[in-house]
């Protein structure tokens, strides 16, 4: 999958990372916070922070003890809260470094790793409820169904 775009959520105004697959064909929308939108639409933009930010120190750490990110993987979701590894390749084999989705989303930005999901993960998330009642979540699931990867965006 690919980071198709940041958006705010309409209901709750909360940040959205949008996942989608290569073909186009499935959307998987992640709920994070300010800062981790923040620092994901920083590299998706192609906008330099005047220090390193701390994705940017987990990246240039990993390449200086000799890893390189190999993946990442949005592995599980469990009572609405998804769950994600960054796979690490090494000389002496691969690690999985249990991370949030955002963190392992901002890496793999950075790194230009490839984002997988796990085939149950987008089954489970078609069923999980992100809003309140349910005219809210009606409303959020026409908005998801009807997005358009050219008016996707997010501003700080």
């Amino acid at each position: 999958m690919q980071i198709k775009g940041l958006m705010l959520d309409p209901v709750t105004n909360v940040p959205i990372i949008i996942l989608r697959d290569e073909d186009g064909q499935r959307v998987l929308p992640i709920w994070v916070g300010p800062a981790e939108a923040n620092a994901i639409a920083l590299q998706v933009e192609n906008l330099a922070s005047p220090r390193p930010m701390t994705h940017d120190l987990l990246r240039d750490t990993i390449v200086a003890l000799g890893a390189t990110v190999s993946r990442v993987i949005i592995a599980d979701l469990r009572a609405g809260t998804f769950y994600a590894y960054v796979e690490l390749k090494q000389a002496t084999g691969v690690v999985l470094v249990d991370a949030r989705p955002s963190d392992a989303l901002a890496l793999a930005a950075r790194t230009r790793a490839p984002i997988f999901v796990r085939p149950a993960v987008l089954e489970q998330a078609r069923s999980v409820e992100v809003a309140t009642d349910q005219a809210d979540q009606d409303r959020l699931q026409r908005w998801l169904e009807s997005l358009d990867p050219d008016d996707m965006g997010y501003k700080m």
